[in-house]
């Protein structure tokens, strides 16, 4: 009896493996056909300094990505992410103004959006108000706290060493020429790229190899079946919810290196880009089934998308009803896959 449990159990997860190898797969030629039709009558597109860009603008999603990718799979969600961005980019600049080294103060700006999503956590779990109202309401309360904070106005004049993490790279090569005008040989690897692949890694090991990953796993799975298994549920959801706020306030400090400027009113919509790059990447809403790898596919698809409709000169307007569109379909494909 135990050896035909044992073989139930490996039959499904190689059934579930099988079917993330698949959603993966899928996700990839998507993103290798939307390069090949954005390249067709546009050299341009598929230029070392186009690329670049898409990676930057990738980054920010990703880091969103990311952190909402944990939380789905707890069986949540996080609307407010967008909403922490603005307001730890926000606080960022304050302390920079203030005179706090820059390093410090960005510090100070990712733990603004822990502290948020602590607070989410807690709302969820202790309150049980349902993650949609619970953050719902957090994104209105940190925008409306970053407004207020500044009067609705940029903080400028941060000084050079503040967008050296949004603007630097590494193994940037610059030659001088005999004009005496320097030339750029390679631009390097932004630092934006580098830090989402370290926090990408990071998060993924946490994920499958640590006990807090499964934890998060068998909560979104059947919360109360790992609540009888042990599992601290509430506790993992906090901690899920943690991670995932500061991620949006390092999201958060990228972006406004990269502005050299504290935008409050940055960051508006960013929650949306982050649900379609974890669903599109393989999460699913009803929890218990997600990875990084697929949220990093998911959020260059997004990237290249908006990229290559910017470059064709598409509004943004129309933009805004295609992404929409894409987060539909990624959500019903979720849901006929949870139905099978």
């Amino acid at each position: 009896m135990a050896e035909l449990v044992q073989r139930l159990r490996r039959a499904g997860t190689s059934a579930r493996l099988s079917k993330e190898a698949f959603h993966k797969l899928s996700a990839v030629l998507t993103m290798l056909i939307l390069i090949m039709v954005f390249s067709i009558g546009n050299g341009a597109f598929l230029s070392v300094n186009n690329g670049l860009t898409i990676l930057l603008q990738t980054a920010v999603i990703g880091i969103l990505g990311i952190g909402m990718t944990m939380v789905i799979i707890t069986g949540g969600i996080d609307l407010s992410v967008g909403s922490v961005l603005a307001l730890s980019g926000t606080v960022t600049g304050m302390l920079v103004k203030a005179g706090v080294p820059v390093v410090p103060a960005m510090f100070g700006g990712v733990l603004m959006g822990a502290t948020c999503g602590v607070i989410n956590g807690l709302i969820v779990t202790k309150m049980r108000i349902t993650p949609f109202v619970a953050t719902l309401g957090m994104m209105l309360i940190a925008r409306g706290t970053a407004l207020q904070l500044t009067g609705a106005a940029p903080i400028s004049q941060l000084g050079e060493a503040f967008g050296v993490l949004g603007n630097g790279s590494l193994f940037r090569i610059v030659e001088m020429q005999a004009n005496g005008f320097p030339r750029v040989v390679f631009p390097g690897i932004p630092y934006p790229v580098i830090l989402l692949a370290v926090v990408a890694l990071v998060v993924s090991y946490l994920l499958r190899r640590r006990p807090l990953g499964r934890h998060i796993y068998a909560t979104g799975s059947s919360e109360e079946a790992a609540r009888l298994s042990g599992v601290n549920t509430d506790r993992t959801k906090i901690l899920a919810y943690a991670m995932s706020g500061a991620l949006a306030g390092l999201a958060g400090v990228v972006l406004m290196s990269r502005l050299i400027t504290a935008q409050p009113n940055e960051g508006v919509m960013y929650e949306l880009d982050a649900i379609a790059a974890a669903v599109i990447g393989g999460a699913s809403l009803m929890g218990g089934v997600g990875n990084i790898s697929g949220t990093m596919i998911g959020a260059f698809i997004i990237g290249i998308l908006r990229n290559g409709l910017n470059m064709s000169g598409v509004s943004s307007f129309v933009q805004q009803i295609i992404i929409g569109v894409v987060v539909i379909l990624a959500v019903y494909i979720d849901q006929l896959r949870s139905r099978r």
